[in-house]
């Protein structure tokens, strides 16, 4: 544990504004550290710092905390539900079907997730009430957004609308290099468009770190981001990987990418 606190100090360093002493927060180790946990979920922790973005972004105990689109196996649910319910607070899973067996399931357990709500998200409909959640969370989706033809502005204004004023946008997604476009379906965003449509949307840029940087990912692969772990991709119609290739990219490790804090003025 005090390594990961060193760890802490070092990157908080990277922060736009001038950087705060972090306390220790109990709550969110024991969130992270528990065995309620997919074992795959956690070793992955050595490519997403959860701790160290999480302190970054700003997460306190007894807040509102907004999860956009979950995803299969809840990688972030895992660690933020049991958060919410150890510190007061309350987890929110903003998603397109409210009713989904299998995010129902993997939060089923109250002894462990508490009570956690879902709201609906899509660009045409969204119930996520106003002025209501102190944290909102959006970790790769920015790149699904641009090449599935949705539009980022309107999620961000949704976002702005959700968040209290003084609330955090915190965003973890897959950095393209600047210039390329992150209509390109790579899986990348260039940091310069995600931080565009924020700002877009009245949010201001808080704080930037490269907790979550790797110089190894050199971001021009066969089958995008997908080629890397955790997904793996190996093959489509006309190109297969060989053993050498695997091996290599998967030396990689996971991809490079940016860590921002937006504040909802106010």
């Amino acid at each position: 544990m005090l390594a990961r606190r060193t760890f802490i100090s070092a990157f908080v360093a990277l922060s736009l504004c001038a950087a705060p002493v972090f306390a220790a927060d109990p709550a969110l180790d024991a969130a992270v550290d528990g065995a309620w946990r997919d074992a795959g979920n956690k070793a992955r922790d050595q490519y997403r710092h959860p701790v160290e973005a999480l302190t970054f972004w700003g997460l306190k105990p007894g807040m509102t905390i907004v999860e956009v689109d979950p995803g299969a196996k809840g990688w972030w649910t895992e660690i933020l539900a049991p958060y919410a319910k150890a510190t007061g607070g309350h987890y929110i899973a903003a998603v397109r079907n409210p009713k989904d067996e299998n995010f129902w399931k993997e939060v089923a357990d109250t002894s462990i997730f508490g009570t956690v709500s879902a709201n609906t998200l899509t660009p045409q409909s969204s119930d996520l009430p106003a002025n209501s959640a102190d944290f909102l969370l959006v970790a790769r989706a920015f790149h699904n957004w641009s090449r599935q033809g949705e539009t980022t502005d309107t999620y961000m204004k949704i976002f702005f609308n959700t968040l209290k004023p003084g609330g955090i946008l915190a965003v973890e997604q897959h950095r393209a290099p600047e210039g390329s476009d992150p209509k390109a379906g790579t899986g990348y965003v260039p940091e310069s468009y995600v931080i565009a449509a924020a700002e877009k949307a009245g949010f201001v840029l808080d704080g930037r770190s490269e907790i979550n940087a790797n110089p190894k990912d050199t971001r021009d692969h066969p089958f995008g981001v997908w080629t890397l772990p955790p997904v793996r991709q190996s093959q489509n119609d006309a190109r297969t990987l060989t053993d050498a290739e695997r091996a290599a990219y998967d030396a990689i490790g996971e991809s490079d990418r940016m860590t921002l804090k937006f504040r909802k003025p106010g």
